[in-house]
């Protein structure tokens, strides 16, 4: 069957989706994103994305391309044209079309939108999480805003570009001060020696991932002691447990950070809990 694709008001073969090319988030990566996981043929934690999305664009003056609801119909066909029953739905608004300049274009000009579905293998996620992963850690060399969720994403690609250089699956920013930030795609968490869950706050600092709040309510249902704060290197190398988590990954073990395993060098029990009890608290809809 042959991919689908969304793109400014027609669904379109996905060898066909093109947008043109003064798209000025092609020209300028002026426009932001959202990856939705797809369990199921449902959407996860929707509303969440949603409210960041519309929060982004607020953050840059863009306008939502086409109402919420009509929004979700869109989502939802994208989703069934492809066939996708888990996957991930990909949706990316940008200021529009106009005459290359970096001032904003004239009122009128319509944001567009695309947005793509593709499926994923669940069996497949699930060894990765039963092995773990490994991350690096590299100075954090982007820009403030890191809290819009932006398609300005070069120093993340080359992140995770040396990631697999490396033979590892994800990159842990480092801030000027020796504390991490986040992952290139990912957010960052411990356990520590005291059982206590630590993460940076979500500030302006990192972007407040929604599947990150996900966990903070699961924490909060099952009595888990959450810590927002930065942690070091060394902390995180030290810890108990170590993982991500991100709507790709939902949460994902890291067993190692740069050469130094973490704990005893294999998935933590807890982090396998909060795993397995990850959707029992989504919003899936």
């Amino acid at each position: 069957m042959s991919r689908v694709a969304y793109v400014n008001g027609r669904y379109v073969p996905h060898r066909e989706a093109v947008v043109h090319v003064e798209d000025r988030g092609y020209q300028f990566a002026d426009g932001v994103y959202e990856v939705c996981e797809v369990l199921g043929g449902r959407l996860v934690d929707e509303t969440g994305h949603m409210d960041r999305l519309e929060r982004s664009l607020r953050e840059l003056r863009i306008d939502m391309p086409i109402g919420r609801a009509a929004f979700g119909v869109v989502l939802r066909q994208v989703v069934r044209r492809n066939r996708v029953r888990d996957g991930l739905v990909y949706f990316q608004v940008s200021r529009g079309v106009a005459r290359r300049d970096h001032v904003f274009p004239t009122s009128g000009t319509r944001p567009a939108l695309v947005v793509t579905a593709r499926s994923s293998n669940r069996d497949a996620a699930e060894a990765t999480a039963a092995r773990g992963i490994r991350v690096i850690t590299l100075p954090d060399n982007r820009w403030e805003r890191v809290d819009i969720k932006s398609v300005g994403l070069l120093p993340n690609v080359l992140a995770r570009q040396a990631a697999k250089e490396a033979d590892a699956r994800e990159a842990w920013f480092v801030d000027q001060d020796g504390f991490v930030t986040e992952g290139a795609a990912t957010n960052a968490w411990i356990v520590t020696r005291d059982g206590e869950l630590v993460t940076r706050q979500a500030d302006s600092g990192i972007l407040k991932g929604i599947t990150r709040t996900t966990v903070v309510k699961l924490l909060a249902k099952r009595g888990l002691k959450l810590v927002e704060r930065p942690f070091t290197v060394k902390e995180a190398q030290a810890a108990r447990e170590a993982f991500t988590t991100a709507a790709t990954m939902v949460v994902m073990p890291v067993i190692q950070i740069d050469d130094m395993p973490v704990g005893n060098g294999h998935p933590g029990s807890l982090t396998g809990e909060l795993r397995a009890a990850f959707h029992s608290v989504a919003e899936i809809a």
